[in-house]
């Protein structure tokens, strides 16, 4: 397998990680309660230290560090999916993205923990128990709200179908798929989808949420390949402020 096709997948993880992290950031201080507050600033805190861990990981296979990789690079050069990226919206769009997008990261780390690259096994071990928390909390508020009252049940309903689209571009194929599964690295991103939707699906079972014929959506990809919307590039220059001023800075 080349060295390339491992750093692939683990740069399209770690901007996963780093985008979210910092979108679930601007919550801090606007949640609609303060355990939301508590909530989403603990979690980014966690996805942060998340894509520092797997940049290091990067950096020992031969790319820049981590601060180098996370500020200084332009936004076509990011693999993160789109979904990441949108801007927080309303509480229902962000607890839907959260339910959507950490029920596949926490498989995809499942899966991960027997990867044949073991800093990437031993590393998904530690993360996969830090997102047992995340998808806890977004299956509990997704089960709550949306059989709780007419509003908060259609407000769900409208961004699940706003953001089911974008979620579909979390597993938009790598170009070294095929690597990646025969030397046991990833499984691959078809067998986590047909996972996550067995879970999505689950989870929203009990509640008055309707998921629409998988096979209707059309999925929103392009941000593996360096395509994504306008929302990245302003995100990475507020993200980027501090350290684009004095790179050497030492604090």
């Amino acid at each position: 397998m080349s060295m390339t096709a491992l750093q692939e997948l683990l740069y399209k993880i770690a901007d996963d990680q780093l985008i979210i992290g910092h979108r679930n950031s601007e919550w801090t201080g606007f949640g609609p309660l303060l355990e939301e507050d508590i909530a989403f600033s603990s979690m980014a805190q966690d996805k942060v230290g998340q894509s520092y861990a797997l940049y290091q990981m990067l950096n020992s296979l031969g790319e820049p560090p981590p601060d180098t990789v996370a500020f200084m690079r332009e936004a076509s050069l990011f693999r993160n999916c789109q979904l990441v990226e949108l801007p927080n919206g309303e509480y229902d769009f962000s607890l839907i993205r959260h339910f959507l997008f950490d029920t596949a990261e926490a498989l995809r780390f499942e899966m991960l923990t027997q990867s044949s690259h073991i800093p990437l096994a031993e590393l998904s071990k530690k993360i996969r128990g830090e997102l047992r928390y995340h998808t806890l909390h977004a299956n509990t508020w997704i089960r709550q709200l949306g059989s709780a009252t007419e509003e908060s049940i259609t407000r769900l309903q409208h961004s699940l179908e706003y953001a089911l689209p974008y979620a579909l571009g979390i597993f938009e194929p790598s170009p070294y798929e095929d690597e990646l599964i025969d030397a046991r690295i990833f499984a691959g991103e078809q067998a986590l989808y047909l996972r996550w939707q067995e879970v999505v699906e689950e989870v929203l079972r009990p509640t008055q949420l309707s998921l629409p014929a998988w096979g209707s959506l059309t999925p929103r990809l392009g941000g593996r390949q360096g395509r994504h919307t306008e929302h990245l590039a302003h995100l990475l220059e507020e993200m980027s402020e501090v350290f684009r001023i004095d790179p050497a800075a030492e604090w």
